[in-house]
């Protein structure tokens, strides 16, 4: 037997004792998935330098981004599902650009007592009005109640009667603000009242978007494995897709840092599906979502990227189906895809959700691949979670190999060495993937390790002798997805008349 000593040298002759440590064998391969929020600050904040910076407190985003922010709004989302994930953000900002504007026109003079209850997404804002209170007035209140409130995302100035709303950012998002009135309707006793009418010209105007390929340069090869932003317009997700690529970006063999992206978009079955057809990308998924939901797509895309990462560490093979997306309001009753409009989407590249149990909760979260090279159906990146079972299974087997055989040496098969010599040989190697393959099998990660042995190929390269080449064909465990069952009854077996 032969024991190979890392730094021990052989011609030591002070005596007497040498000891060294070594945890080439302890290594657990215990992995640790980080989080990227990918968010936009006030105008109002300076932000001379853009840099990747680790949030664990609201207050802490509040003052990165400023009372709110996007980015404020959207971590306190996340943290509020996912309580424990280590989060970092990346603030940006639109330096040239719009901010979207929109408004509440009052008319009349109050006739009888009571509130208005306004809205910005789902915050609420309560204004008292008294018998004989004049558009203006009203007006006038509502503008001072939310200027005196805190986390919302628009000013607001009054002026004749019209309060007008403007983002507290530049860009496309702004447009996503949803003013209402009396939103929870007359179940909660929410009525203008009378005498008073109050017309509504939703958010426009908002224009531009963050340069997304400066920012996604700060953050280097700092892996992440679950990567939420709200911005779908074409230059920022071709961006997105040249980071994440798997010929030169971060799945590619020179990175191998894997993860993936998290988005949402609104719109119409009309509008989402020929922009899921536009897109084919397996490294982001983007959840759509009805026009009349009250909530803003960076609250959308927070809560689908953070209820992924809390299911996705707790177990990377298991569906992320029902995992639900807290403090998100549905679209009213009526208005929300029904099941055919939901299977639309998912054959076009959309992420769907559903309203069950009080909840909107994750339904299936695709990717946007749809297509290989040659412009044909493909569903091998169908799901996201496949993503992250191949991603988990790169670095796993990294680990093992980094940690174990990082210095060796590398003997055909057959060579008589000793046992403890450092020393390994293709047969060696096979024998360590096939063993890791039927641990990671006992933890309902893969399956069919016999069939995963026998096609796998392990072999020196022919061409050069400090080269292992492995063809590696993995069974990913799948998602129960589809319950079929034909209720063939009877009313009565015949052997029990």
């Amino acid at each position: 037997m032969t024991v190979a000593f890392p730094t021990i040298p052989n011609d030591a002759r002070v005596p007497l004792f040498y000891g060294e440590v070594d945890n080439s064998m302890a290594n657990s391969g215990a992995q640790s998935y980080r989080r990227l929020l990918i968010a936009q600050v006030n105008d109002d904040i300076d932000l001379p330098v853009s840099e990747l910076t680790i949030v664990s407190r609201a207050s802490e985003a509040v003052t990165l981004g400023g009372d709110g922010s996007m980015l404020a709004a959207m971590y306190a989302k996340w943290r509020q599902i996912d309580q424990m994930g280590e989060i970092w953000v990346v603030p940006v900002k639109v330096e040239t650009g719009q901010a979207a504007k929109g408004a509440l026109k009052f008319t009349g003079t109050a006739t009888e007592a009571g509130l208005i209850n306004a809205y910005i997404g789902s915050a609420h804002i309560r204004v008292a009005v008294g018998i004989g209170q004049t558009a203006a007035d009203t007006a006038t209140a509502l503008a001072a109640a939310v200027s005196a409130a805190s986390g919302l995302p628009a000013t607001a100035a009054a002026l004749d009667g019209t309060v007008t709303f403007t983002c507290r950012w530049k860009g496309d998002t702004g447009n996503d603000m949803r003013l209402s009135v009396n939103q929870q309707g007359a179940a909660a006793n929410e009525r203008t009242p009378a005498g008073l009418v109050v017309d509504i010209v939703q958010p426009t105007g908002g224009a531009g978007s963050p340069d997304i390929a400066a920012t996604l340069a700060l953050v280097g090869d700092e892996p992440f494995e679950f990567i939420g932003h709200p911005y779908t317009d074409v230059t920022t997700l071709d961006d997105l897709r040249d980071w994440m690529s798997g010929t030169i970006g971060r799945w590619s063999y020179a990175q191998q840092l894997y993860g993936h992206v998290y988005s949402a978009r609104r719109g119409t079955i009309g509008e989402l599906v020929p922009f899921g057809r536009s897109r084919n990308d397996e490294h982001i998924c983007i959840q759509g979502f009805e026009p009349d939901s009250p909530d803003p797509v960076w609250l959308w895309a927070a809560t689908f990227a953070a209820r992924t990462a809390v299911f996705t560490s707790a177990d990377i093979g298991r569906p992320t189906q029902t995992g639900e997306q807290n403090g998100i309001k549905p679209a009213p009753a009526g208005k929300r895809f029904i099941f055919n409009e939901r299977q639309s989407l998912l054959m076009n590249g959309i992420a769907t959700q559903t309203y069950e149990g009080g909840s909107v909760r994750i339904e299936r979260a695709i990717t946007t691949y749809q297509r290989n090279a040659y412009g044909q159906p493909d569903d091998s990146y169908l799901d996201s979670e496949t993503m992250h079972q191949i991603g988990y299974t790169m670095r796993r087997l990294r680990s093992v190999i980094t940690s174990k055989y990082g210095r060796h040496k590398l003997a055909d098969d057959g060579t008589q060495f000793g046992e403890g010599a450092a020393i390994v040989t293709p047969k060696t190697i096979r024998a360590e993937l096939i063993a890791e393959y039927r641990a990671m099998e006992r933890e309902g990660i893969v399956e069919n390790a016999d069939l995963f042995a026998k096609y796998l190929i392990v072999e020196r390269d022919a061409n050069n002798p400090n080269r292992i080449n492995v063809l590696y064909p993995p069974d990913y465990v799948n998602q129960l997805r589809i319950f079929a069952l034909v209720n063939q009854f009877r009313l009565q077996y015949p052997e029990a008349a």
